[in-house]
């Protein structure tokens, strides 16, 4: 079987156990082709990986984002957990260049098919699981899927303000950068969201979008009070 030191380094994680990993990595191609190995295919840690990355995902929105309605938490549970975006985060990791696949498969690019490489990446998060446990599982599904959250949450935040403001007032809210504080390589950012010369929110972040994003929600909670622009 393929050395995958160079994947757990991508990964982030060491396994104790070499053999979850490799078996995350076998498709039923492989195992219809070669059945004197007697290997056994990911799909049941699949089914488990599946599972355990809606949960993580679930419970990381119900936390982190306590104005979200059930509606809003399924629209961005869905962009995380959807087949296009675990492909595209198993590309990023490279996972394509390990899989175990029949000549078949390997010929018609399986490598590089979505369902094969969400597939193997929902198998990798079960495999974690099992070696390394919960806390580590969690770990790794944020760093994967951080970016993926709040890219859904500042479309969301800012998209809902702009519907209310529009809707009372027929204006568009504008964001303005008041300050930047830090290092180079470490800037904070603050913004504040005005409708005319009235200030209805400020938020701070890492990123000038996510201050954006901050500040929205700011004035989403201002303006729930009854406050008017």
């Amino acid at each position: 079987m393929t050395n995958l030191a160079k994947l757990q380094k991508n990964l982030g994680i060491r396994f104790k156990n070499h053999l979850l990993l490799e078996q995350a990595l076998v498709h039923s191609s492989y195992v219809n082709e070669n059945p004197a190995l007697a290997l056994t295919d990911n799909e049941r840690l699949e089914f488990l990986g599946d599972a355990i990355l809606g949960f993580i995902v679930a419970q990381e929105l119900y936390q982190r984002f306590p104005n979200l309605n059930e509606g809003e938490m399924t629209k961005l549970r869905s962009s995380v957990v959807r087949q296009e975006s675990l492909s595209h985060k198993a590309k990023v990791l490279k996972l394509g260049s390990y899989l175990y696949l029949g000549r078949g498969e390997d010929a018609s690019g399986g490598r590089h098919k979505p369902a094969n490489l969400a597939r193997a990446l929902e198998a990798v998060i079960a495999a974690i699981f099992l070696d390394r446990g919960l806390a580590a599982t969690r770990g790794f599904i944020l760093k994967i899927a951080g970016e993926e959250l709040d890219k859904g949450v500042e479309t969301d935040y800012k998209s809902k303000l702009q519907e209310l403001i529009q809707a009372r007032r027929q204006k568009t809210p504008i964001y303005r950068l008041i300050k930047e504080t830090g290092p180079e390589h470490e800037r904070t950012f603050t913004v504040e969201v005005r409708v005319g010369n009235k200030v209805l929110g400020r938020g701070s972040g890492r990123s000038k979008k996510a201050a954006e994003t901050k500040a929205a929600r700011s004035a989403l909670a201002r303006l729930s009070t009854n406050f008017t622009p």
